[in-house]
């Protein structure tokens, strides 16, 4: 039996599924660059030093807007982590990845190409799209002629598509995730009470008292700088407050999944609204976003046990299923020679 790799490039987190193992490994997909070219650190340890590193070290993300935007990091932090994290045997294994649906061919050969052109002999390059993975992972059966609703909320990116029949009907890639809610955050304290946290903070305060409803009563204490004195000062910060901070870029999401509804077929739409919308990606976490988003569209919403990981989990059905194995397609067999 060959080696497989189900591998899902996000902006936050990768997640490679390692089909001899049958698990998932996420790691952050932060990089830490000396000299300009010289990798000092990846994964968790180079977030880890992410604003916090000197000048002299850069710590950057690859993935930017569910693209590749540094090939050259991408390709050398992935095969480190693949060999020295994984310990994977990838000459002749099977690799399978997946790729946000509105993007161009160019942008998806970027994510072909990362294997493509290594040393490294691997048997197969399958490609698949993200939304289909997403469902896979959910355990949907998407080659009935039955509309599914899927959002994946990601750290840059919301895709939102419906499948029937193996394929996708209608999708859309929106510049709207878990960042812009932390980014949201960290203005709202700025604003409202001069205090300047950073984004890790922002983000842990997200997911520790974060909710998409205001009925949440818990606090978090946070250490920031304060604009009037420029001093580092401790500070309670309420749900109440945090709800206060990303509710506009909710409802930004929502409103999008439900313009994206009502150019639904009625014959879909009628599946989609018996079934209701799956929800998943790491942003699906947060506290309360069912019903947030069910107020906004009145249908009913399903989150993943564990959205970081669905598409991974759905690359791996591919790897191991042969049903499930035509989803998986080979980007020589589109436009490039």
């Amino acid at each position: 039996m060959s080696n497989g790799y189900g591998i899902d490039m996000g902006t936050g987190n990768l997640k490679i599924f390692d089909k001899s193992k049958s698990q998932v490994t996420v790691e952050k997909n932060t990089i830490a660059i000396v000299d300009k070219n010289r990798m000092y650190a990846y994964g968790d340890e180079a977030y880890s030093m992410y604003e916090k590193a000197p000048e002299t070290i850069n710590v950057s993300f690859p993935i930017v807007n569910g693209v590749i935007a540094d090939f050259d990091n991408m390709q050398t932090m992935l095969i480190e982590i693949l060999k020295s994290r994984m310990n994977a045997h990838l000459k002749g294994a099977d690799i399978v990845l997946s790729v946000p649906t509105d993007i161009t061919e160019v942008e998806k050969k970027a994510f072909y190409d990362i294997f493509a052109k290594t040393k490294i002999k691997a048997r197969s390059i399958l490609l698949c799209e993200k939304a289909l993975a997403d469902a896979l992972g959910l355990g949907l059966d998407i080659s009935q002629p039955t509309g599914i609703m899927v959002v994946d909320m990601g750290a840059d990116t919301t895709e939102i598509s419906v499948i029937s029949l193996g394929g996708l009907v209608l999708s859309d890639l929106i510049p709207f995730g878990g960042n812009r809610l932390d980014e949201a955050i960290v203005t709202h304290l700025k604003r409202k009470f001069n205090l300047v946290i950073g984004k890790k903070t922002a983000c842990e305060l997200k997911e520790t008292i974060g909710s998409a409803l205001n009925d949440r009563k818990e606090k978090m204490t946070v250490v920031g700088r304060d604009v009037v004195s420029g001093l580092p000062i401790e500070m309670e910060v309420s749900s109440e407050i945090i709800y206060e901070g990303i509710k506009d870029d909710l409802t930004n999401i929502s409103n999008s999944i439900r313009l994206l509804l009502e150019k639904v077929p009625p014959e879909l739409a009628k599946d989609i609204v018996h079934s209701g919308i799956y929800l998943t990606g790491g942003s699906a976490n947060i506290d309360s976003i069912d019903a947030f988003v069910q107020n906004i569209t009145n249908i009913d919403v399903n989150v993943a046990d564990d959205g970081e990981t669905t598409a991974a989990r759905g690359l791996g059905k591919i790897l191991t299923d042969p049903e499930c194995a035509r989803y998986g397609y080979s980007i020589k067999s589109r436009i490039f020679r």
